[in-house]
């Protein structure tokens, strides 16, 4: 029996209005899930760019004022040149400071433009040669003419991810459990809708319609519902990321942190994806449990 697409797609409307408040709770748990999937994933994402000045073995950071002179400047670094416990540094000039902003922002020109390269603060980052000897090092800076800050990556990244590790923890325990709770959701809703219709089922069946015939449209009714939902959490996360985003920034520990339009949209492409996946899969065992394949 051939399947018509004007059939699933009547039968799977009349399924949803049927159980419109199952559906309702099914759409609305899926989308609570997964939202708080999303965001775990901008979460980590916002980290890395946080972390970016970081990387390449970089345990402190001492960053000149904005306006300092090329004296002072040339000062601090004959001195850290000069010092037996630093094994590597690196100068980054206001530009290349600047550079990174930009590319840390790059989908976020309200960010982009909110800092000039003659505010931005060229820095010296610096690798010891021992992790110990870090503070010593610092500690030799912090007062010194046109030195605005010294920050220690050792300090900085283990509270931030000690921190951000603990929340995305609790947001993926509590995405899986509403995750698990909504296919059940679904798988409920369309066991209702087939029982709700077994009379007809059985007929259909006497009168040759094939296990898949009578199977897609309750399978298109899950995955709407999956779907749906994703959509919503997408907006959700979606409208609050500018929200969080300027919130977080406040907190000291954060001030770096940034997530581009770009890690939203992969993220719910991505979301899109799990929405679909928790919706076919649950519709997809209950239509297989219910009936005689």
């Amino acid at each position: 029996m051939a399947i018509k697409l004007d059939y699933v797609a009547r039968e799977t409307f009349h399924n949803l209005k049927r159980n419109f408040l199952m559906t309702s709770a099914a759409v609305l748990t899926v989308a609570v899930s997964l939202a708080l999937v999303g965001g775990a994933l901008l979460l980590k994402r916002g980290v890395d760019k946080a972390t970016l000045q970081w990387r390449g073995g970089v345990e402190l950071s001492i960053f000149m004022k904005p306006d300092s002179s090329a004296t002072e400047s040339d000062a601090v670094e004959r001195e850290l040149r000069a010092m037996p416990e630093v094994k590597r540094i690196k100068y980054v000039s206001q530009q290349a400071a600047h550079r990174e902003f930009q590319e840390m922002f790059k989908n976020s020109p309200d960010f982009q433009e909110s800092l000039t390269v003659d505010q931005m603060p060229p820095s010296y980052r610096v690798v010891p040669q021992q992790a110990e000897q870090v503070e010593l090092i610092g500690e030799r800076f912090k007062a010194r003419a046109g030195v605005e800050e010294v920050v220690y990556a050792k300090d900085q990244i283990k509270a931030l991810l000690k921190f951000t590790r603990i929340l995305q923890l609790m947001l993926w325990a509590v995405a899986l459990v509403l995750l698990l709770a909504a296919s059940m959701l679904i798988l409920n809703t369309i066991r209702m809708a087939i029982f709700a219709r077994r009379r007809e089922v059985a007929v259909m069946k006497l009168v040759g319609a094939t296990n898949w015939f009578i199977r897609i449209p309750f399978m298109f009714e899950g995955l709407f519902q999956g779907i749906a939902g994703a959509a919503a959490a997408f907006g959700v996360v979606w409208i609050l990321r500018n929200f969080a985003q300027h919130a977080v920034r406040n907190v000291e520990l954060f001030r770096q942190f940034a997530v581009s339009t770009t890690d939203v949209a992969s993220t719910g492409v991505f979301l899109v994806f799990v929405g679909a996946m928790v919706g076919a899969v649950g519709s997809a065992f209950a239509v297989t449990r219910f009936l005689d394949v």
